[in-house]
């Protein structure tokens, strides 16, 4: 069986790209999941997308792979172009793993995610949409808030001056956001609490994977409990150091709640296959949906992988498994 692991390669686009890490990144998760694919009559060979190159779609219709991975997470440095991925995949009739273009346009797009979310009754914080300094006027939730901006990702724009306690800070962070990324900022309630996640996998039957959070250390007294962008992509800083994902232990009422919430909102947004759901509980013990990660990050190293290893199933498994699962819903349809 022939299998095409297709990912961006656009790291290098643009000399200011704030989130060039994480893109970066992706080149190495293909390599490490078609060493882990090849094997028993399997060939599974990288496939890059270049800047506004679209020749991959010729080596596709040449190959005619019995599955492409996708993992793309941007087209030409800009994230919006994730969506545009299972376009043409689904254009080519070619199947591939995980969500499809509404899926990954809804999570792409925060605000109407979380529109989508609280039309549903799912728990996600109050937010706001800025667009421009002069929308700041309409910001009218309780402080502390949160600022980043609405159409990225893995932690892009995130860092402890995100998180505001007052109208001047709120006006410094949405400016950043508006200067350093060209578009809107989102500024919702700040949810003091714990940050857990909850890795799905499967359609029917959904599971989740073992419950994992962030254990906040020393670089993060007297400051707030984020995943900053640093903590996220920067081995060498503190945050990154201070930051470790542990075993999520709760009562079984409230993993529950959380396990529901999760699996509502992915359904929600209408994912599939595997991802990732972040959540943050109150100090009360509320829930609430922060972010719905569909085609998370698969490296061996990422918090999938490892909640993965947690239930048993190591690399090699992981990744057999998201193939089986992509080849049962495409045979299903």
């Amino acid at each position: 069986m022939h299998i095409t692991i297709l990912h961006n390669h656009d790291h290098g686009v643009r000399e200011d790209d704030p989130g060039r890490e994480a893109r970066e990144d992706v080149v190495r998760v293909a390599a490490a999941l078609a060493e882990a694919l090849s094997h028993d009559g399997v060939v599974a060979e990288p496939l890059a997308v270049v800047g506004l190159q679209f020749d991959f779609v010729a080596a596709l219709q040449r190959r005619r792979p019995a599955l492409v991975v996708n993992l793309c997470e941007s087209v030409n440095a800009d994230s919006r172009g994730e969506m545009l991925i299972p376009c043409l995949l689904d254009l080519l009739g070619l199947a591939y793993t995980g969500s499809g273009a509404v899926a990954l346009g809804l999570a792409l797009h925060k605000d109407r995610a979380k529109e989508l979310l609280r039309a549903r009754g799912i728990a996600t914080p109050e937010f706001v949409v800025v667009e421009a300094i002069e929308g700041l006027a309409g910001v009218d939730l309780p402080f502390p808030l949160i600022v980043k901006p609405v159409r990225e990702d893995a932690s892009v724009g995130i860092s402890f001056d995100s998180v505001v306690h007052d109208r001047a800070g709120l006006a410094r962070a949405v400016a950043a956001v508006l200067e350093t990324f060209k578009q809107p900022a989102l500024v919702e309630r700040y949810i003091a609490g714990r940050e857990l996640y909850v890795p799905l996998l499967g359609n029917r039957p959904r599971g989740n994977l073992p419950l994992t959070e962030i254990a906040f250390g020393a670089a993060f007294v007297g400051k707030p409990h984020v995943v900053s962008y640093r903590a996220k992509w920067e081995p060498e800083s503190a945050e990154y150091k201070d930051s470790p994902v542990v075993a999520c232990e709760l009562d079984p009422t409230t993993r529950g709640r959380v396990v529901e919430l999760a699996c509502a909102a992915f359904a929600a947004l209408q994912c599939r296959d595997y991802g990732r759901v972040d959540m943050r509980l109150s100090a009360a013990g509320e829930p609430y949906v922060i972010e719905v990660n569909p085609n998370c990050d698969l490296s061996p190293d990422a918090g999938f992988a490892n909640a993965a290893r947690a239930a048993g199933m190591d690399y090699r498994a992981l990744a057999s498994r998201l193939v089986e699962i992509a080849l049962e819903r495409a045979h299903e349809r």
